[in-house]
């Protein structure tokens, strides 16, 4: 490694021998597999070989992963054929390879749920403190329940706000100060006094998203599912999503927009574009397009405090499976892509947020709007660990759409919010014990 050399023990050593002594058609019995301990590896005792890593893009993330792959095949004489996939066929098509017997070696994942059983634990290869290089949230979606680390975590998203700067300073509104976040009251108060002054359209967007919408309840205090069971609190959750509620009967949150999509993922970024909207809840992604797209002045802004502060965490994993041919290759190549230097690299380029220590710490040099990813930093460092436990927790998807219809019910008059979130609650602990059964 251009760090430090890849740590494989001798149980690494002996995993790689004994994945080929287990393949199908092999003689179970046939050939010792085993090895004496190998502390560690050379980049030359993988010269000539071949590794697959298939991978979706989020667009300026795609050149920063071609330029690191050439620094890794330089490095170690290997060939890294990249197979480009769109997101929405990557599931699929991976299982399908996996059935087929022909895993590729490494995976670009959002969440590990439907692959668990078929991961490498990569622990033996990179050493068992290796994790301590990273964020312990995102540490947390990547443990198996016997320790085991199934993925290393990227890259990051956070959630959380954009305001229009020259709607705010046409109205005279202050500016929010990002060292000394916002109260929910606070911000729901300036960007109303924004729309009042400006005759903007609407007060606040946000995107339709049960992840989204997950931001609000973990300001709040509650999660939707937390270390594998059901965890609203209905309480909080009312408190959280009312002001919500509100603003959309009144409609100076875009009732029809929440509406038209069902219970599909729509984004409001769009209604920002528009200057139709002073306050836009979205993402640290939103980033480079608004510096390409935007036409007025914007900006990055904290996330507004409740009980909490931060946001609601998203992210990337780089998988190996344990079918893999070369689960050793897989692992240097993994650790490659995500040491200090290479994920500096990979962060600043596609404006997402670093997933290691050392880098959220030290902060991350970006080409260009410094300041507004500066803003999701020091958010990052206030976002309860909690919730990237409760992101990664394989009942998430199914509990953040199944909020999602809930709150179309209260939207369209269809149901009160107190309601609503009781019949939340039960759905999310049917999920989560058909999952468990």
């Amino acid at each position: 490694m251009t760090r430090r050399k890849l740590t494989i023990l001798g149980l690494g050593a002996a995993a790689v021998l004994a994945l080929a002594a287990c393949a199908p058609g092999a003689p179970s019995g046939e050939g010792d597999t085993t090895q004496p301990p190998v502390e560690s590896a050379d980049p030359a005792d993988f010269a000539g070989e071949t590794l697959s890593y298939v991978y979706f893009t989020d667009g300026p993330d795609e050149q920063a992963t071609r330029d690191l792959i050439a620094q890794f095949e330089a490095e170690y004489d290997v060939t890294v054929e990249l197979e480009i996939l769109p997101y929405a066929d990557l599931v699929t098509s991976v299982q399908a390879r996996l059935s087929g017997g022909n895993a590729p070696d490494v995976v670009r994942l959002t969440g590990l749920t439907d692959f668990r059983a078929d991961l490498l634990d990569l622990a033996p290869y990179l050493g068992e403190d290796y994790v301590e290089e990273f964020l312990p949230g995102p540490v947390q979606a990547v443990t198996g329940d016997d320790g085991e680390l199934l993925a290393v975590p990227s890259d990051l998203t956070l959630n959380g706000p954009f305001i229009n700067v020259d709607l705010f300073n046409e109205a005279g509104v202050e500016l929010p100060d990002p060292e000394d976040p916002w109260t929910w009251e606070e911000m729901t108060a300036a960007a109303q006094e924004v729309q009042a002054a400006t005759g903007t359209p609407y007060a606040f967007a946000m995107d339709k998203s049960g992840h989204r919408v997950s931001t609000v309840l973990a300001q709040y205090g509650t999660q939707l599912v937390s270390d594998g069971e059901a965890s609203l609190d209905v309480a909080a959750a009312e408190e959280a999503l009312t002001p919500l509620i509100d603003m959309m009967a009144a409609d100076t949150m875009p009732r029809d927009f929440w509406l038209g999509s069902g219970s599909r993922y729509a984004g409001a970024n769009e209604i920002f574009l528009a200057q139709d909207v002073p306050v836009y809840l979205s993402g640290n992604w939103q980033v480079a397009q608004f510096a390409q797209a935007a036409e007025f002045e914007w900006a990055a802004a904290p996330n507004p405090c409740a009980t909490e502060c931060g946001g609601f965490p998203g992210g990337k994993f780089m998988a190996a499976f344990s079918a893999s041919e070369n689960p050793a290759l897989a692992a240097a190549f993994i650790e490659f892509m995500n040491n200090t230097e290479s994920q500096e690299a990979f962060v600043a380029a596609s404006s997402f947020l670093p997933t290691r220590a050392d880098l959220a710490e030290d902060g991350v040099t970006y080409p260009d709007r410094q300041a507004d990813m500066d803003v999701f930093l020091a958010d990052l460092v206030r976002t309860p660990d909690v919730t990237f436990a409760a992101n990664a927790d394989p009942a998430f998807s199914g509990s953040a759409t199944a909020l999602i219809t809930a709150m179309d019910e209260v939207v369209a008059g269809q149901s009160d919010l107190p309601t609503a979130l009781t019949g939340l609650q039960g759905e999310i602990e049917a999920l989560v014990a058909e999952l468990d059964s």
